[in-house]
């Protein structure tokens, strides 16, 4: 992708699944990536470890840096920090993603106050947070930028039994529009992606039974679940010169499944 070798980029919680892919592609482009992580060190480091390898296959001799940082999205003294660190060890960030994101499931009439904080907490305020310390950056360096949010097709199919996640992932719509109309002249880039279901560590309970997958992919167009290279892959492409005229957009990555699978056939209303 044009434009993207030797940007710094930060991606948080990037541990696993997609924000791990996100990390790996973006080192294969020539990005020097920054690996955010909350608590244990070791999905960081194996994501740091193959980002590299597959950058410059000898990691001894590899051009691409990377770094790990601690910190949790939703407390905002880790985020200043954080980006504080990233830009001191790189001398600038170029490009933020937005990945780490939590969920819990209960009965929408039962949700407990402190887990619906924690859930919107990560999701939308620690993006906003991240996005607020990486402007503040680039408007200092008077440089463009680029912020892309990892969003949810239940930002637009709303999700029982998952509120606090439903509204989370609305909200950061709104957050990627607003963002991007606002600063759009300092020449920061502000955009989404949407993944529908995807084959990752935290989708276990159904990618790893038959039955339920089987489920799942039944609405699904194009008949399977995605992968956190697809996802990562169109995070290349929005962060790159490919997209220099695309802003306040959310990609939807689902394989059609925000096409209402179930009227596939015609019926008579």
């Amino acid at each position: 992708m044009k434009g993207l070798k030797g940007k710094n980029a930060l991606i948080t919680g990037a541990t696993s699944g997609i924000g791990q892919a996100i990390a790996i592609r973006l080192a294969q482009e020539g990005c020097n990536i920054a690996i955010n992580y909350r608590k244990s060190p070791e999905g960081a480091e194996n994501t740091e470890e193959m980002a590299l390898q597959k950058a410059c296959g000898d990691i001894q001799n590899c051009g691409v840096q990377s770094l790990l940082v601690q910190g949790d999205v939703s407390q905002e003294a880790d985020i200043v920090e954080m980006v504080n660190t990233v830009v001191e060890k790189f001398g600038s960030l170029d490009i933020l993603v937005n990945n780490a994101g939590i969920q819990t499931a209960s009965p929408s009439h039962e949700v407990q106050t402190a887990d619906f904080d924690r859930v919107i907490g990560v999701n939308l305020r620690g993006a906003y947070l991240c996005a607020r310390e990486t402007i503040k950056h680039l408007l200092s360096q008077n440089r463009p930028g680029i912020i892309i949010n990892v969003s949810s097709v239940h930002e637009i199919i709303p999700r029982p039994m998952y509120v606090s996640y439903s509204i989370s992932k609305g909200g950061m719509e709104n957050l990627t529009k607003t963002l991007a109309l606002e600063y759009a002249k300092q020449g920061i880039r502000v955009n989404a992606i949407a993944p529908g279901a995807t084959i990752t560590p935290i989708n276990e309970d159904w990618t790893e039974d038959p039955e339920k997958k089987a489920v799942v992919e039944s609405h699904i167009p194009m008949g399977r679940a995605g992968t956190a290279a697809e996802m990562a892959a169109a995070v290349a492409f929005l962060a790159s010169d490919e997209a220099a005229y695309i802003t306040g957009q959310t990609l939807f990555i689902d394989g059609g499944l925000t096409l209402y699978a179930d009227f596939r056939e015609a019926w008579s209303a």
